[in-house]
């Protein structure tokens, strides 16, 4: 897919056939293989899987989610309901550790505590995000190790080794400083890429992940 008018009209298509999205109110523009979203959906849930379709376009290398969250007036739920909701959600899933608390301000939900691994933390927004009433979510959760990562590089490298996402000619490069992974190379697809970052974030002893991977397809 080579032209920018193309490739917006192949986002607008996978979002009208997307059964998880309404697309009525979203506006797609895009510069070359860069889109962005605007307009608004009805919920949080839909924010999201918005930005996934688009990235599902083949051609499409970066999305700008600029979508806002405009809830009906039956969807919306005060401070104290929705916070009350966030929290039962996080404690009644067994990935989230204890610990990690929300807060709400009109919509926009804020979680801190502390973890042990990023998939933990996902795991913390991926509990509240399907909640009525949401129109945001800010992860404050901060990552925490008992000791130096050890070899934290050469273990993600052999995750990717293992992953049916990540092909065995991949140039994709695992660099470790201190508790930061950089990654560098070059992944096909928006869902190679998340194999790649996904399997960073696993890692023991990684607070940060630095994403410079560059998208070909």
């Amino acid at each position: 897919m080579s032209t920018t008018k193309d490739i917006r009209a192949a986002v607008e298509a996978e979002l009208k056939f997307d059964p998880l999205v309404d697309d009525a109110d979203i506006h797609v523009m895009n510069v070359n293989t860069d889109v962005a979203l605007n307009g608004t959906v009805p919920n949080y849930p839909q924010y999201l899987e918005a930005a996934a379709a688009a990235q599902r376009v083949t051609g499409v290398k970066n999305v700008y989610n600029h979508l806002e969250v405009a809830l009906s007036e039956a969807d919306f739920r005060d401070d104290v309901m929705l916070i009350t909701a966030a929290n039962n959600a996080l404690a009644q899933n067994v990935t989230v550790p204890d610990g990690v608390e929300a807060t709400a301000s009109d919509g926009n939900v804020t979680l801190t505590g502390i973890v042990s691994f990023g998939i933990e933390r996902a795991a913390a927004e991926r509990a509240v995000a399907g909640l009525t009433g949401v129109r945001n979510i800010r992860d404050d959760i901060e990552i925490s190790y008992d000791t130096d990562p050890v070899n934290v590089d050469l273990h993600v490298q052999e995750a990717l080794g293992r992953s049916a996402l990540v092909p065995d000619d991949s140039d994709v490069e695992v660099a470790t400083k201190g508790s930061t992974i950089t990654l560098t190379g070059h992944v096909r697809t928006w869902a190679e890429h998340d194999a790649v970052v996904g399997a960073a974030w696993m890692a023991r002893g990684v607070v940060d992940v630095r994403d410079d991977l560059v998208i070909t397809g």
